[in-house]
């Protein structure tokens, strides 16, 4: 039991969130379990970001604690609780007139790392995020949206975070951009061993990354489970998920 709770990175305990007295999530208790990728599976408006967002304190539980690590995130310095934590967006949020250079080694700088050390840093996550180096002097307007999702997986690796939290990260990329970067995130996944969050409402993307899935529905977290045993399950909405996945499976088939 207690090399179990070593390894938890992040734990919810009994959480609810409430904007305008309306339930946006309701009694969330849920272990992350370090070097794991838990996907967030749901549909829009079930709770997926805000769990998301209570991690690094983007917002502030209505009722219960978050721990990171074993320690309550409200007992950590907010501005050294984000800078631990990677974090990456659909639309990547780049600064405009930031270079791609600039952009990935913010965090570092900010937090006092050698100019040397830095300007290492940003080559080794070019190459690692699979991007030419010529790249680090082009502005986000000179770049693929591929492209700039790969600076923003650079940007929230750059600090080398041992958490990561990804939120819709490659849902408003072309299919086969799409494709190419969720194998990118699988091979960097096998290499670092981060501790993922990631939010998606694709069910086969959420089959493909994740160790396990967390389906949500409601504000209500229904049940986390290994892909396969998913899969297996008897819960409705879960079954709902396989049978439209099948259902999508035999159209491509076709």
């Amino acid at each position: 039991m207690h090399s179990r709770a070593a390894n938890v990175a992040i734990e919810f305990r009994d959480v609810s969130y409430q904007v305008a007295g309306a339930q946006v999530l309701s009694n969330l208790n849920l272990q992350v379990q370090a070097g794991e990728t838990l996907v967030l599976l749901g549909r829009s408006g079930s709770g997926k970001t805000t769990t998301l967002k209570l991690i690094n304190r983007l917002l502030t539980p209505t009722r219960g604690e978050i721990l990171v690590n074993g320690v309550r995130n409200v007992d950590i310095n907010v501005i050294q609780l984000r800078r631990s934590i990677g974090y990456v967006i659909q639309d990547v949020g780049l600064f405009p007139h930031f270079t791609v250079e600039r952009s990935i080694g913010l965090v570092p700088r900010i937090s006092g790392w050698p100019e040397e050390k830095v300007r290492l840093r940003i080559l080794e996550l070019l190459r690692l995020v699979g991007l030419d180096s010529e790249l680090a002097t082009r502005y986000p307007n000179q770049l693929s949206g591929g492209q700039r999702q790969r600076v923003g997986v650079a940007r929230a690796l750059a600090a080398d975070p041992a958490i990561l939290l990804m939120d819709e990260p490659f849902g408003a990329l072309d299919p086969l951009t799409r494709d190419e970067l969720q194998g990118e995130f699988l091979r960097l996944q096998k290499r670092l061993h981060k501790t993922v969050v990631f939010v998606t409402h694709d069910f086969r993307e959420a089959l493909r990354l994740g160790t396990r899935i967390g389906l949500m529905d409601g504000g209500r977290l229904l049940l986390a489970l290994k892909p396969e045993e998913f899969l297996r399950s008897s819960d409705t909405l879960a079954a709902a998920y396989v049978r439209a996945f099948g259902e999508v499976g035999s159209r491509a088939a076709d």
